[in-house]
Order: structure tokens, then C-alpha cells, then sequence
């Protein structure tokens, strides 16, 4: 399995843990928005392989206490689920990112112990999520499953939405709000523009609008975070 980008340190992929950020190609969306494009798209080149990220790891053993495996989408392989065993016999408490296409290797990754923490996206309410993956038709029962079993408490988990002017709006977080009401845990996270988002001309909510939309989800989450 080869790796496509490795942050060697953060202290904001993890929550609460000194970790490395682990990126994989290819994505089964195309949010116009995405900040890791070329990821998405499959068009990245990798920089090792899984048997050079062990390595790393095994030297950073005492200096890290977690790894964060991004994307793309890291569930859109089968092999990935080898990728988290191999972490974990390391010792190393994993975090997963998904965007909940693939509710049964989440599903047993959770269940195997693999991950110990996920971040699920949560892209818009239903009548808008297709526009704002970039898809024509987009099926939102796998999602649903995802958010559903993440809910049950398996693992430790909060729901994300990167909030973008051109895409949410009130009724957004209204219908979100409902959707994942009882969660543990939801941010929002502030679209910011760079060289890789794929689309120009798209814009970020005002503070005050991103302060508004979180009083909205405040109801339906324990814990309601503004990022960025």
C-alpha cells in the first residue's frame, strides 16, 4: 500500500493527543471545495510505503500518541483496514476521517478496535448534498448507516461540516441538526481558499453567521465547536 502524504507532527488532527497525520488517495466525491484535490481526484504521487510509514512510526514510538489517517477517503480500500492493524500493533491510538460512504468497514474497523476515534463529515442537509459533494445523484443510505452506527457509541466520534457561503444556509443546520440530534460531538469548520480547492469563487460565512449556525446545533450535540 503506498501513502500520499504524512504530516510528521500536529497538535490539531487528533484531538487531545501529540499526533502524525497519514493521507491516502482517492475519494468516491468531489466536493468542490476540497482542500486536498488532487488526493480526491487520484491524481497525487506517493511519497512511501506502508512498510516506510511502520518505520517512522516505530522511531517516533515515545514521541507520538496518536495517528491520524486522512484523505481522500481512507475506507475506499479494503487494504486500508491493514494499514490501521499494522498501526495499532505499534501501539498507537488511531483517529479515521470518513466521509461515511462505507459504513461496513467503518463498521468493523470500530468493532476490531482499528480506530479509536473518528471524524465524520457531515456535508449539508439531504436536498443539497449531492450539489455540495459535486455529484449529480448521490445515495445518502450509506452515510445515514455511517452516522447511525457511529451514534451508537461504539467509539469515541464527532460529526463535521466544512461551511461554505455558497452551500449552507440556515435550513442547512436546521435539517442537520435534526438528522444527528443526540450526538456527541459536531464542529464546524470555516472554509478557507487555497491553491488546491478545485472550484474559485467560493467564500466563507461571516463570524457571525458561523456563530449563528452553531447556536442552531447547539440543541442537538453535547459539544458544538467553531473551527477555523
Amino acid at each position: 500500500m503506498q501513502i500520499y502524504g504524512l504530516q510528521k507532527m500536529t497538535l490539531l488532527d487528533y484531538p487531545g493527543r501529540i499526533a502524525c497525520t497519514v493521507f491516502l488517495n482517492g475519494c468516491d466525491m468531489r466536493c468542490p471545495f476540497c482542500h486536498n484535490s488532487e488526493l480526491a481526484e487520484g491524481k497525487a504521487q506517493p511519497v512511501m510505503s506502508a512498510e516506510e510509514l511502520l518505520s517512522f512510526l516505530r522511531k517516533r514510538q515515545g514521541m507520538l500518541d496518536g495517528v491520524a489517517v486522512t484523505g481522500g477517503e481512507p475506507l475506499l480500500r479494503e487494504e486500508t483496514l491493514e494499514l490501521l492493524r499494522s498501526i495499532r500493533e505499534l501501539g498507537y491510538p488511531v483517529k479515521l476521517d470518513t466521509n461515511g460512504t462505507h459504513p461496513e468497514r467503518l463498521r468493523r474497523a470500530a468493532e476490531e478496535g482499528l480506530i479509536q476515534y473518528c471524524a465524520m463529515d457531515l456535508k449539508n442537509r439531504p436536498a443539497r448534498y449531492a450539489q455540495t459533494v459535486g455529484l449529480r445523484e448521490f445515495p445518502l443510505g450509506p452515510v445515514r448507516e455511517s452516522a447511525a452506527f457511529l451514534m451508537g457509541g461504539s467509539i469515541d466520534y464527532e460529526f463535521r461540516t466544512t461551511v461554505v457561503k455558497e452551500f449552507h444556509d440556515e435550513e442547512s443546520f436546521r435539517e442537520m441538526g435534526e438528522w444527528i440530534h443526540g450526538a456527541r460531538r459536531y464542529a464546524l469548520q470555516k472554509f478557507t481558499d487555497r491553491e488546491t480547492v478545485p472550484f474559485e469563487g467560493l467564500h466563507a460565512p461571516s463570524g457571525e453567521e458561523m456563530q449563528a449556525w452553531a447556536e442552531i446545533m447547539r440543541p442537538h450535540a453535547d459539544e458544538v465547536l467553531i473551527r477555523g
